[in-house]
């Protein structure tokens, strides 16, 4: 145990330098999602005017509103995993596939290969050939494997 490093890179008050610049470089989201959506909705409610207080009407539509916002943010979760699905890419392993790729000099080249295994990394599908990740979107072609006979 005396003989073990302490990392001070992540206690206050010795943030590391680089954590912090990392975490200064996020990209903002600027997108309005359902949490945002009912923060004005709140605001509205607190801010109304008493003598014209919001109608049973109004309250029942925005809210109406609310829960549609929030479906259609499910549907595009949704959406998304079904195009990051296993299923169709799995089925390629084995197949004979083709692809273009572009050489040193700039020519395009047909490759071809047997698809080994399925790789997925930031949300891209790979079809692994050998050493190579290609990614599925770039086939061309998918056939399934030509046996060879005993006699050729």
């Amino acid at each position: 145990m005396a003989n073990e490093i302490v990392s001070t890179k992540n206690v206050w008050p010795y943030y590391d330098a680089a954590n912090v610049q990392a975490a200064a470089a996020k990209p903002k989201d600027t997108s309005l999602g359902k949490d945002d959506f009912l923060k004005i909705l709140v605001e509205q409610l607190k801010n109304q005017n008493p003598m014209e207080p919001l109608q049973d009407k109004d309250y029942i539509a925005q809210m109406a509103q609310f829960s549609s916002v929030e479906q259609l943010m499910n549907m595009a979760k949704e959406m998304t995993a079904l195009r990051t699905n296993l299923g169709f890419a799995s089925g390629l392993i084995g197949k004979e596939v083709e692809w273009i790729e572009n050489n040193a000099s700039g020519q395009a080249i047909e490759r071809s290969g047997t698809v080994d295994s399925i790789v997925v990394r930031d949300g891209v599908q790979y079809v692994k050939i050998g050493d190579e990740n290609i990614p599925v979107d770039r086939l061309t072609s998918i056939a399934d494997k030509r046996e060879v006979p005993a006699g050729e």
